[in-house]
């Protein structure tokens, strides 16, 4: 139960104290604490201390359960969730549950169109911040995350972890009917055609249809 609820943005906090922390992201001039790297400013020394963590990539909170790490104990917990199985967040108009509190208010947004996050470069409007500050990252070129193996920048976590792979020679996605195991869900996805003889690029010239956009022909996606 986290009764204490910001105004702003609808996160929920246990504390009243927490949430008196929180509001300063939403207080102009209420963020003392400055990030050496990119410039950004925090609303306290803890936040500055996670905020770090994006820069040099540190993940001290792992879970024993799969070895996958994080940068702050929240993430932990949610993750967590995916291997319990518990979605304590449920949506009362079409049922849907969810294991994060983010993730439920997203969601929630999508029943009213609701998108109050806008790029002021834009103009673009996002259902959440943290989907519009990976947007920003196409206006300022900003690659935040690094590859500590080959010094390679990315600017989303998701697609580090995938490049990760080409080191660790991970591959967490499986073929439910052959067992062969791929690194990214796209190779995944192309290998089950084979399977089920799905072709949904079919040329707009000649109708003949193909596993993937791979060719000469001009495609629609049927």
């Amino acid at each position: 139960m986290k009764p204490y609820h910001c105004n702003k943005c609808r996160k929920t906090f246990t504390q009243n104290s927490a949430l008196a922390r929180h509001s300063r992201v939403h207080m102009p001039g209420e963020k003392p604490f400055t990030c050496s790297v990119c410039g950004k400013y925090l609303g306290d020394n803890a936040s500055l201390t996670k905020h770090m963590r994006i820069h040099t990539g540190e993940r001290p909170f792992q879970c024993n359960l799969c070895e996958k790490s994080f940068g702050n104990s929240n993430c932990l917990k949610i993750h967590l969730r995916t291997h319990t199985g518990e979605k304590p967040f449920l949506c009362t108009l079409c049922g849907k549950a969810f294991g994060g509190n983010s993730s439920f208010m997203v969601h929630m947004r999508s029943h009213g169109g609701e998108k109050p996050f806008p790029c002021k470069l834009c103009g673009k409007s996002f259902v959440d911040q943290s989907t519009r500050s990976r947007h920003m990252r196409i206006h300022t070129g900003e690659k935040p995350y690094l590859c500590t193996v080959c010094g390679k920048r990315f600017s989303q976590n998701s697609a580090l972890l995938s490049h990760m792979r080409m080191h660790t020679g991970e591959k967490p996605y499986q073929c439910t009917v052959c067992n062969t195991k791929f690194a990214h869900k796209c190779g995944l996805t192309y290998h089950m055609r084979n399977h089920m003889g799905e072709k949904p690029f079919q040329c707009t010239e000649c109708g003949k249809t193909f596993r993937d956009s791979g060719s000469s022909h001009t495609f629609k996606n049927s």
